[in-house]
């Protein structure tokens, strides 16, 4: 006879704060706990406008609160096709200025796809392969573009992918042109972790803030799980945490639900 065992699996963790100010302190907070309790921890990390406070936030606990990342592996989620590391649109170059030059961290042990590879696809399989070899990623941390997108796995791409070579949407070079200078100047392709590979993360982290942001939101948490909506895969994960601010979380139809969760948790439940 087999005996009953009462037990729940971790679900989507939907958070609301009231600033991106405080929703990025509190992402900080959980990267930094993953890298205490582990510190030779994998990290998957995102590049934008989105993360830059958390980054900030990162630093200052190194310098002030000695957050140790010597033995600290990342992985990044994407790169343009095309552009080196040294050009200043490329997110080798994002995460060299805006986190890894500030921290103790051995940049041998920070991976960014080659978006100038000879081979893309050997480049691709090989990113898959170092993420193996590095034991997996225990958190990733994610962005979300205005169509619902994670990576840069647009819409319609499949659930299952693994690091590819994507085109990159209208919308999405729309949002991203401005840095760039025009539309036209800006990489139509990148190398990004693939859905399944972001799914195979022992814990996602994402962070959506302002009111562009809105029906994403909606579609990734409240909605159907649809390729239409690449963010939706996170509902299949068994821990995703969602940082959101009151902006991004207007559209969101169990909202003082998700606040009701975060009030009544257990004390060891609370990031402090």
């Amino acid at each position: 006879m087999f005996a009953l065992v009462s037990f729940s699996l971790p679900a989507m963790e939907v958070l609301i704060r009231e600033n991106p100010d405080a929703g990025c302190i509190l992402g900080a907070k959980i990267i930094a706990r993953v890298v205490r309790d582990k510190p030779d921890a994998v990290l998957g990390l995102a590049t934008g406008r989105t993360p830059l406070r958390l980054y900030q936030e990162l630093i200052r606990l190194h310098r002030e609160e000695g957050l140790d990342f010597s033995r600290v592996t990342t992985f990044n989620l994407d790169e343009y096709v095309g552009l080196p590391g040294t050009h200043d649109q490329s997110y080798r170059y994002f995460m060299d200025e805006n986190l890894f030059r500030h921290i103790n961290i051995d940049r041998n042990r920070t991976h960014v796809p080659d978006g100038t590879a000879s081979d893309l696809h050997a480049e691709c399989r090989g990113y898959e392969q170092r993420i193996a070899d590095a034991g997996g990623i225990d958190i990733q941390l994610l962005g979300l573009g205005r169509n619902g997108h994670i990576g840069f796995n647009e819409p319609t791409g499949s659930l299952r992918s693994r690091t590819w070579i994507k085109i990159l949407s209208e919308q999405t070079l729309r949002d991203n042109s401005e840095v760039f200078g025009s539309l036209e100047a800006m990489p139509k392709h990148a190398l990004t972790m693939g859905i399944g590979t972001i799914l195979d993360a022992r814990r996602c982290l994402l962070l959506a803030f302002g009111p562009a942001k809105v029906r994403a939101v909606e579609h990734m948490i409240e909605g159907p799980l649809a390729a239409i909506c690449p963010g939706s895969a996170l509902q299949l994960h068994s821990r995703a945490t969602i940082i959101l601010d009151e902006n991004s979380a207007a559209g969101l139809r169990y909202a003082d639900h998700y606040r009701w969760i975060d009030k009544h948790k257990f004390e060891w439940q609370r990031i402090k």
